[in-house]
């Protein structure tokens, strides 16, 4: 359990207390620390993955503890960003939380759902028709460097720079959730067939025994 792949996880969620802790320490110089220490942990993410591949060293703990560390960071920075923006919102220009929050509550609601089909899709055998696509792999790059420019935030042009990528993430989080959803209703809507097919099977066997009785 403890290789290489699962121990650069194991540092990941660590270093999820140790970034809180950078962003809310009243230093000219935390936010920079804390920005930093979000971008270790984001490539981390990327190298996790890599050498677990590349080491044949992929494991049930990793293959669990991996993605649940990356959302949870995601989660506690855009929570941190959110509540920031909102309270700093007179420093810039109006309505400035409404583009921090919506995008937030969208990536948020999309990790929650495509989480929820995945663990559907891997109960009937179909995890791999969910597996990350390149609309989901540009989404998540664009996704953590917003974030971690809004972390950082040394003036405004970064700031509406960052607002400018986080906008751009959540379109392709919309597109990568609805291209998630046409494979899982896909696979529902098979179910749903089978199922209704299931009770003519039923009672044609049951009027072969009658006629046989």
């Amino acid at each position: 359990m403890y290789n290489l792949p699962n121990i650069l996880t194991i540092l990941r969620v660590i270093l999820i207390p140790v970034f809180v802790g950078l962003f809310y320490y009243p230093t000219p110089r935390s936010n920079l620390f804390a920005a930093i220490v979000f971008v270790v942990a984001a490539l981390t993410d990327l190298l996790d993955g890599y050498l677990a591949r590349k080491l044949k060293q992929t494991t049930k703990f990793g293959a669990f503890l991996d993605p649940v560390a990356d959302k949870i960071i995601v989660c506690t920075a855009l929570v941190l960003i959110v509540e920031y923006y909102s309270v700093h919102v007179g420093d810039f220009f109006p309505h400035m939380n409404l583009l921090v929050s919506i995008p937030a509550m969208v990536i948020i609601a999309r990790e929650i759902v495509v989480s929820a089909l995945r663990e559907w899709m891997a109960e009937i055998g179909q995890r791999a028709q969910v597996a990350v696509n390149w609309v989901g792999k540009w989404k998540t790059t664009i996704q953590m460097a917003a974030i971690a420019l809004l972390v950082w935030r040394v003036n405004d042009p970064m700031i509406y720079a960052a607002i400018g990528l986080l906008i751009l993430a959540t379109i392709l989080t919309i597109w990568s959730m609805v291209m998630y959803l046409k494979v899982g209703l896909a696979h529902m809507s098979e179910g749903q067939d089978i199922a209704k097919s299931t009770p003519d099977v039923v009672s044609s066997d049951k009027v072969s025994s009658d006629q046989k009785i």
